[in-house]
């Protein structure tokens, strides 16, 4: 890695990881100073603190005030989850891609979603119903509200040449996010849109991202019957 690299806070995260990774510093070892890794990176000690505190958010050190940061004992283990493009995974399973968007408009938030998608019930967010397709055959039904106060530009797209999704994960990017998986049994409109018979137990997800405090986007996802998940571990 380059002196150029190191200037930003990800690329001195990559550093520490890999020292942690490859055991340069043991697990309960004291690591250098902020101010010793600021010297050797040539760069601001913010810079160094951004990096620590994001290791530290994801359990991989430990810090105390005056007593410096140690590698932990026991990380914890944690599935490695990324917001997938779905036209990507088609893709990637030899298939063709396509979306049609079913519905676009802006609308009040829904009651329902107060408490967990905060934005201001003054302002309207833009609603989407969109379905994805996989050779022809439907693949995924997608619900999502997007707060145009994190993503402004969305006002105005209409999301037929490329979908919400895609848009979102290149145009929006997100500091965390919220994600629960469920299964849902079909009723009469999620049969006709994805091709399931009546009380089939369709796998889906509900997802929430933020930018800092501003909630970025909700999206609800049902995937046609025989969808599995995969993920690293």
């Amino acid at each position: 890695m380059t002196l150029t690299d190191t200037n930003s806070w990800t690329g001195i995260r990559e550093v520490l990881l890999r020292r942690i990774h490859n055991r340069i510093w043991q697990p309960g070892e004291l690591i250098p100073h902020e101010a010793d890794l600021a010297e050797e990176f040539g760069c601001a000690r913010t810079t160094v603190n951004r990096a620590l505190r994001d290791l530290a958010e994801s359990g991989l050190v430990i810090r105390k005030r005056r007593a410096g940061t140690r590698v932990a004992i026991n990380p914890p283990q944690r599935a490695t989850l990324t917001i997938p493009i779905i036209r990507e995974e088609v893709e990637s399973l030899g298939r063709s891609y396509r979306h049609s968007v079913l519905e676009r408009n802006l609308r009040a938030l829904p009651p329902m979603l107060h408490g967990a998608f905060q934005v201001s019930l003054s302002e309207d967010v833009l609603f989407l119903k969109t379905l994805h397709f996989s050779d022809e055959r439907p693949y995924a039904f997608e619900e999502r509200h997007i707060n145009l106060d994190a993503a402004p530009d969305a006002r105005d797209l209409a999301f037929n040449e490329i979908s919400a999704n895609e848009w979102l994960v290149h145009n929006a990017p997100y500091t965390h996010g919220d994600l629960s998986f469920f299964a849902v049994n079909a009723d009469e409109t999620l049969c006709r849109k994805l091709d399931a018979t009546t009380g089939m137990a369709l796998f889906a997800m509900e997802r929430i991202t933020w930018a800092g405090e501003m909630p970025i986007t909700h999206v609800r996802l049902i995937f046609a019957p025989g969808y599995r998940m995969r993920t690293e571990i």
